[in-house]
């Protein structure tokens, strides 16, 4: 029980860390009275309130085929699953360590990808350290499975079309690479404060949030890494925003929650961004649903450090 709690207080040490970090940029800079991103067209209607995790700092999301969403909890290390909107959250699996569950992502073998291991270290000394692990997870059984270490952190997680895994940390620079096979390549690419990953479904991009340093969003060219584009470099009010756990549409377009200004904004283009949705702060990630029921197809959910979750019905992505 002891270790249990100590556990508790140093994941949500980390999650108020970030959160302190975000009040301070905006006490310095002033709290905007609106942003400057337009609200899309068709969108801008009310959050619907679909779930909750009680006392969780929820991190990362998913949607599996039957339109079943995980989730992750920074503090505990646990992954939840909710079956349906307006289900309870049934608890699946501890990440190893019981602390620090990150990002979430599907496996070529259908098994769920979960990051973990970053902890508090992650903030000072992740580049260095390379806490940061990603386990696989059988969503039937609980079972957990270590995949890949030597990590810098996998705050966000993503496999692309080939099978090859990204994981970032918002607190460092270095973005990992995980090959099939779990061998890592761990600064495979290098970006302040990428944060989210999500890879283009032709296999050519990596776009990555910047939530701290120089805030905004990174495109990445896969084939050549060295050389990431800055897609979106937030200025005026915006740059406050703390853009989090990115996912893309089905046009590829990137759909990010700007965490400190409560908004989940939509890049059409280079520097070109408009609001699905206000309202939200804390907001952390990101999920499209799949499947006819349930979190179903099209249907685009958020999940914050409040423990929320909520649905975007102006991200509806037909």
């Amino acid at each position: 029980m002891n270790s249990y709690r100590t556990r508790r207080r140093t994941g949500r040490a980390l999650v108020l860390a970030s959160s302190l970090l975000l009040g301070t940029m905006v006490t310095v800079m002033g709290a905007p009275a609106a942003s400057a991103a337009p609200v899309c067209p068709g969108a801008g209607q009310a959050p619907v309130l679909v779930g909750s995790v009680p006392g969780a700092a929820l991190e990362g999301a998913i949607v599996d085929g039957g339109g079943r969403l995980y989730t992750t909890d920074a503090i505990s290390g646990r992954i939840f699953r909710l079956d349906t909107p307006g289900a309870a959250a049934v608890p699946v699996a501890t990440v190893p360590g019981g602390a620090g569950a990150g990002g979430l992502a599907w496996a070529e073998d259908g098994s769920l990808l979960v990051g973990y291991g970053g902890g508090g270290p992650r903030v000072v000394v992740g580049d260095s350290a390379r806490p940061g692990a990603v386990a696989k997870v059988d969503v039937a059984t609980g079972a957990v499975t270590p995949f890949a270490s030597g990590l810098s952190a996998a705050n966000g997680l993503d496999v692309a079309p080939d099978g090859v895994a990204y994981a970032t940390n918002d607190f460092a620079t270095q973005i990992g690479r995980i090959a099939p096979d779990g061998s890592v390549d761990p600064d495979w690419a290098v970006v302040p404060s990428a944060n989210g990953a999500a890879v283009t479904s032709d296999n050519r991009y990596l776009f990555v949030a910047r939530t701290f340093a120089n805030p905004g969003i990174s495109r990445i060219p896969i084939e050549n890494p060295g050389a990431p584009e800055d897609w979106v470099s937030l200025g005026g009010t915006d740059v406050i925003g703390a853009p989090d756990g990115l996912v893309l549409d089905s046009h590829d377009r990137p759909v990010v929650p700007a965490n400190a200004l409560g908004e989940i904004w939509r890049v059409d283009g280079p520097n070109q961004y408009c609001a699905l949705a206000t309202g939200l702060p804390l907001s952390s990630s990101l999920a499209y649903g799949k499947g006819d029921s349930g979190f179903s197809a099209g249907r685009l959910f958020r999940v914050g450090f409040d423990g929320a979750i909520y649905e975007i019905p102006g991200g509806f992505d037909g």
